[in-house]
C-alpha cells in the first residue's frame, strides 16, 4: 500500500483526501514509478471541481496530471523506459498525487540527468503548453506583439520569457507590484496591473491603436471580451485556461468583423502521437539547459497538504511553479 489523494466527490479543497491505495503491479506496456515530485496546475482544479470530469469516482488523484519519479518495475514487453530511469509524464492517465503509480510506458518521456527532478517537475506541463502555444499552435516571430494574462503564472512566466527570446514585444497583465516585477524580469516590455488600468485601454495605447497579434488568455470569463477587443485584424485568441469560469457565447459575427480567430487548445491533442509527445518535452528542456527558459519553482508543500496548494493556487497567492514532495 502507498499513500495518495483520492476524490470521491466534486467540491472544494476538502474533497480532497489522504488514503491508503493499491498500486499494483504493471501489465503488458506498462511501468511502474516512484515519484520523487508531482507538479500542480491549474487543470488539478478544474478536476476536482466538476468543470472537467473525471473518468470514474472516486479518482486519484484531483487531475494530477504530472509527475517525475524512479522506474521501479517494468512490465512484459517493455524495454524502454529500464528500472531506474528518471521519467516524467504529463497529462495522462489521472494519477499523479501518489506515491507512486501505473504507467503506459509509452505516455513517459526520458528526463536529462542535468535536470533536477524536482525541477522537471515544476515545468513539464506548463512548459510544453508554452511550447505548442509560442511554437506551433501560433507561431510567434520577431516583430509581433502579444498579449499575455497572468503574465507572472506558471504557464505565463514561460510565455513571456519564450516569446521574447522569439523577438515579439510582450504586454503582460497582473495583480500586484510583486507580480509586475517578476513579469519584467521574465521578458514582459509592458507591464499592466489590471486591478488598477483597464487593460483594453492600455493596450490601445500602447500599440497606438493598432492591437495585438496574438492574447494568450488563461482567465476566460472576466477578460474574454477585453481580449477580443485588443485584437489587431486576423488576430487570434488563444484560450488555455479557464480561471475565471468559461466565457458566455459570442455571436459568430463579432468575429467577421476583424477576421478574428478563437481557439481553445488542448494538451493532448498537440501531444498525440509519441513523436509529438518527445518533440515538446525535448523542446523544453533544451531552453531550460540552453537558459532560455528559467524555472520559478516559488512553492513547495508535501503531497498529504496539496489541499492548502490548491487554496493557494485558487487565491492567486502563487506565482510560477507550484510542486508536491511525496
Amino acid at each position: 500500500m502507498v499513500k495518495a489523494i483520492r476524490v470521491h466527490e466534486y467540491g472544494g479543497p476538502q474533497v480532497l483526501k489522504w488514503e491508503d491505495v493499491e498500486v499494483g503491479e504493471p501489465r503488458e506496456g506498462e511501468i511502474r514509478v516512484k515519484n520523487k515530485a508531482i507538479g500542480v496546475n491549474f487543470k488539478d482544479v478544474y478536476l476536482r471541481t466538476g468543470l472537467f470530469k473525471a473518468p470514474t469516482l472516486p479518482y486519484t488523484p484531483v487531475a494530477g496530471i504530472e509527475a517525475v519519479g524512479e522506474v521501479i518495475a517494468v512490465g512484459p514487453g517493455v524495454t524502454d523506459p529500464k528500472l531506474g530511469d528518471l521519467v516524467g509524464y504529463v497529462f495522462e492517465p489521472i494519477g499523479s498525487y501518489a506515491e507512486e503509480q501505473i504507467l503506459p510506458a509509452d505516455r513517459v518521456v526520458p528526463v536529462p540527468t542535468s535536470i533536477d527532478p524536482i525541477i522537471a517537475a515544476s515545468i513539464m506541463m506548463k512548459g510544453m503548453t508554452a511550447q505548442y502555444l509560442v511554437r506551433r499552435l501560433f507561431k510567434v516571430e520577431p516583430g509581433h506583439v502579444v498579449l499575455v494574462h497572468a503574465a507572472a503564472g506558471g504557464v505565463g512566466s514561460l510565455l513571456c520569457q519564450w516569446a521574447n527570446a522569439l523577438g515579439a514585444t510582450i504586454i503582460g497583465t497582473v495583480s500586484t507590484e510583486e507580480k509586475a516585477a517578476q513579469a519584467k524580469e521574465d521578458g514582459c516590455h509592458h507591464v499592466i496591473k489590471y486591478k488598477e488600468e483597464d487593460f483594453v485601454a492600455r493596450v490601445n495605447e500602447i500599440t497606438s491603436g493598432k492591437g495585438v497579434n496574438v492574447v494568450y488568455d488563461s482567465v476566460g470569463k472576466d477578460t474574454f471580451q477585453g481580449s477580443l477587443a485588443c485584437l489587431k485584424t486576423r488576430g487570434y485568441l488563444v484560450i488555455y485556461g479557464l480561471a475565471s469560469g468559461a466565457p458566455d457565447p459570442v455571436p459568430v459575427l463579432t468575429l467577421w468583423e476583424k477576421s478574428l480567430f478563437v481557439t481553445f487548445p488542448s494538451f493532448a491533442h498537440h501531444t498525440e502521437t509519441r513523436e509529438e509527445l518527445l518533440e515538446t518535452a525535448n523542446d523544453v528542456f533544451a531552453n531550460v539547459a540552453s537558459g532560455v527558459l528559467r524555472v520559478r519553482l516559488n512553492h513547495k508543500y508535501p503531497l498529504s497538504e496539496v489541499a492548502q496548494a490548491h487554496v493557494d493556487l485558487e487565491n492567486r497567492k502563487t506565482s510560477g511553479s507550484v510542486v508536491l514532495i511525496p
